[in-house]
């Protein structure tokens, strides 16, 4: 480990060594699902999307629980294969820190189509009398618009 880690600052000296991208983004690619590309694509083309987290309602926010947290349509709307693999995939994207979760939402109409689904609906009705919406968003990480750019073709 440290023969490849002081070759690694040998070549950081090195003025003449250049790399065109990433080198994570080789073994990056061998971690994606294909409809994590799919997903990653979508994303890059569309910017931040809405998510939302579904908690119970307490009096002045305290004791507040969540049911269930970082919903999206980003997965079915990006038109995966398996949308029933859809947490895991946005899971790995967030591992591979391709993709996170803000608390940055977007326009709030982009929330009424989203928070109208089937997932959102049922954590809804778990959550019991007034449950609360917490609005944020999905967005690529810098580093995830980066490798979209490089790794895929994007757009026309």
């Amino acid at each position: 480990m440290r023969r490849r880690g002081d070759a690694l600052l040998a070549r950081s000296a090195d003025v003449y060594f250049t790399e065109d991208v990433h080198p994570a983004y080789d073994r990056i690619l061998d971690e994606l699902a294909p409809d994590e590309a799919r997903i990653l694509r979508f994303m890059a083309l569309n910017g931040p999307q809405p998510a939302v987290d579904v908690r119970t309602n307490r009096p002045l926010g305290i004791g507040s629980e969540l049911v269930q947290g970082d919903l999206t349509s980003v997965p079915e709307q990006a038109g995966v294969r398996y949308p029933d693999r859809a947490r895991p995939y946005l899971i790995n994207l967030k591992r591979l820190g391709l993709a996170l979760t803000s608390d940055d939402p977007v326009v709030l109409s982009r929330y009424m189509v989203l928070e109208v689904q089937p997932v959102v609906e049922a954590a809804l009705k778990k959550a019991g009398r007034a449950p609360k919406i917490v609005r944020k968003s999905l967005r690529l990480t810098e580093f995830g618009e980066d490798f979209c750019r490089t790794c895929f073709t994007i757009g026309n």
